[in-house]
């Protein structure tokens, strides 16, 4: 569920936000700081045992008050402040939040949230119970900071922003292990049990390094200098211990990167805007240095040649537009 208030009257921001946020679980009320337009856009997605949202506001409060206490829960809420420095008021507390921190709040208190400036946070609403059994004491860590220094928020983010975003969680069983592994990683953020800890490193650690990596070698697939030294670097990881992660899925990071050039390719081949371009050229922006190598990959991978393709799609045109 996206909701962004960029077209909406002035008059009706305010409301419709307040609205928007009740559905879908995060029950809180804004105040647009003294002079400001308010604007606000959330992506939010509901998963069993967490839900998601990711927020860009303007400079204001969120308010989370005793009304909407007495119509929720006491799920825990985890946020990660992303942009802009941020102070929240809760259980007799003030912590300040840079860029990269976080914190642990609880649906069952009262809070303020004041944003200082325009930015945004990723949050993940957990049942409290869910927390509680893996986290000794959880509600003695709720409202400390948790330091940007501390590694695995990053990792976290970046994997709840993927799961959010990822439209091809489409069986029980994918939307449970992404669900475990949120679980898991927010359990080392906040100071797992020893047991809890090896398993969140041994589960929830591995599949968001390798969601990374597959993400970061989507992007990057065009770039013939990729390698798996690279693409480790700039995940923190040795080269092995990259191998080790897609060899846990039956495959290697050679073999994925390949897949990922053979589909742009295959991509351009059957678009319109692309017709013009000779299939080497097409190669070369796929990320392939070496033409034999590409028509042979090609060819084992679709059972046809580049050029089959490129014909197959023309002619299909044609018979389309009764060329």
């Amino acid at each position: 569920m996206r909701f962004s208030t960029a077209e909406l009257k002035e008059a009706d921001k305010l409301e419709r936000s307040r609205e928007h946020y009740w559905r879908i679980g995060f029950k809180l009320d804004f105040e647009p700081a003294p002079g400001a337009t308010f604007e606000v856009a959330v992506a939010a997605r509901s998963l069993p045992g967490v839900k998601l949202l990711s927020t860009r506001m303007t400079p204001g409060r969120i308010l989370r008050t005793h009304e909407h206490i007495a119509t929720d829960n006491d799920d825990h809420v985890f946020v990660i402040n992303q942009t802009s420095e941020a102070t929240i008021v809760s259980r007799g507390r003030e912590v300040v939040l840079g860029v990269g921190d976080a914190i642990l709040m609880s649906s069952a208190e009262t809070k303020t949230y004041n944003r200082h400036g325009f930015g945004g946070d990723t949050a993940l609403r957990i049942p409290r119970s869910v927390l509680a059994s893996i986290v000794p004491h959880v509600d003695d860590v709720v409202m400390h900071a948790i330091s940007h220094h501390v590694g695995v928020l990053k990792l976290l983010d970046s994997y709840a922003v993927s799961v959010l975003n990822d439209v091809s969680l489409s069986t029980p069983e994918v939307r449970r292990a992404a669900v475990n592994h949120l679980h898991d990683l927010v359990a080392l953020a906040l100071g797992a049990t020893h047991d809890a800890s090896n398993l969140a490193i041994g589960r929830g650690l591995p599949a968001a390094r390798l969601r990374m990596a597959k993400t970061y070698i989507i992007e990057n697939s065009n770039r013939r200098d990729l390698s798996v030294g690279g693409v480790a670097a700039h995940l923190g990881l040795t080269a092995r211990n990259l191998q080790r992660l897609f060899e846990s899925e039956g495959t290697t990071f050679s073999e994925f990167l390949l897949s990922q050039r053979l589909s742009r390719a295959h991509r351009m081949l059957t678009e319109s805007q692309h017709t013009q371009n000779p299939v080497g050229s097409i190669a070369y922006d796929a990320g392939f240095g070496d033409l034999s190598y590409f028509n042979r990959s090609f060819k084992r991978r679709y059972g046809a040649t580049p050029r089959d393709i490129r014909k197959g799609t023309e002619e299909s045109s044609d018979v389309a537009t009764g060329s």
